[in-house]
């Protein structure tokens, strides 16, 4: 007589479980590679799918690798679903790379608020910088009207914000502005992680915690470092959602910490690489995450946020 199978169960996670959908490389740290060490770290259940598989990032001379495709995405999820596997805390999306796809993802934040309405959606925005897009631009519009309004928290730079609510912002007040555009489609949580504004660089941060009063609203000062680095945006979404889950009720708190981590990150790097003999204006620098791993677990607070009033 032959022995029953035996089930596999996969225990609730205490500290959160989170379903990241984003890029993956075999040889450095950009898209899944840079989100999901660092969650895991901060204590959470890291579930990866990874929408590109590619040999290295494509700043590179050349790559080669796979892309999953929305079908493909949602082969995922009906295998998960069909084990009792499909409950999570959080989502987290980064680079999207077509419209279909991106509709696919859509389809997998109705499906997980399904079984935990309560699921937090972070979403980064990833569509250009500086002026530069690098999607195809029909993106564009279905983030605006179909992913900003189910979106828990959203971290754009300055020009997807920018995409995202037709406003210029060429000021501080634009990037608050910007914010309240963004809160009245959808997220309570807004961080616009990066904006230039004569030749300084800043970190705009806005919570809405009750529709009916205004956001609390906060910055916080970057340094430049002069160097260009791959994957610190995909870093700094993971460390945001780290942290403003331990922090609910306090995100400038969160941006502290998540700051905190990611300039001490590069530092290293930066310091590695000219340690190295290398020259860091002449390259993009692969983000030395591994070790770095305590400035992440425990970084030290060196970034204060400014309340606005």
């Amino acid at each position: 007589m032959a022995s029953p199978p035996i089930l596999s169960l996969a225990l609730p996670s205490n500290t959160g479980r989170v379903l990241s959908i984003q890029s993956h490389t075999v040889q450095g740290y950009v898209g899944n590679k840079s989100a999901v060490f660092p969650l895991q770290l901060l204590g959470y259940d890291v579930d990866p799918i990874n929408s590109v598989q590619f040999s290295n990032h494509t700043g590179y001379p050349t790559f080669k690798g796979q892309v999953l495709n929305g079908q493909q995405l949602l082969d995922l999820i009906e295998g998960l679903e069909a084990n009792n596997l499909l409950y999570y805390t959080h989502l987290l999306t980064g680079y999207i790379g077509s419209v279909s796809f991106l509709k696919s993802v859509l389809e997998v934040v109705d499906k997980l608020r399904s079984i935990n309405p309560n699921l937090t959606y972070v979403c980064d925005p990833v569509m250009g910088d500086e002026g530069k897009l690098y999607v195809p631009e029909d993106l564009v519009s279905v983030y605006r009207e179909k992913v900003v309004p189910v979106a828990s928290m959203l971290t754009p730079n300055q020009f997807e914000a920018e995409l995202l609510t037709k406003l210029r912002i060429g000021s501080e007040t634009d990037g608050r502005k910007a914010c309240k555009i963004l809160h009245a489609a959808g997220p309570s949580k807004v961080v616009i992680t990066s904006i230039n504004i004569d030749g300084n660089l800043l970190l705009i941060g806005s919570h809405q915690k009750d529709k009916e009063q205004a956001p609390e609203q906060f910055k916080i000062v970057i340094p430049r470092i002069p160097a260009y680095f791959t994957g610190t945006g995909d870093l700094m979404t993971a460390l945001l959602l780290g942290w403003s889950n331990k922090y609910p009720d306090n995100l400038d708190k969160a941006a502290e910490l998540a700051v905190s981590s990611l300039q001490a990150l590069l530092q290293r790097t930066l310091n590695d690489y000219t340690s190295a003999g290398f020259d860091s204006k002449s390259s993009s620098l692969e983000i030395r995450l591994i070790q770095s791993q305590d400035d992440i677990r425990q970084p030290k607070l060196t970034f204060k946020a400014h309340k606005y009033s």
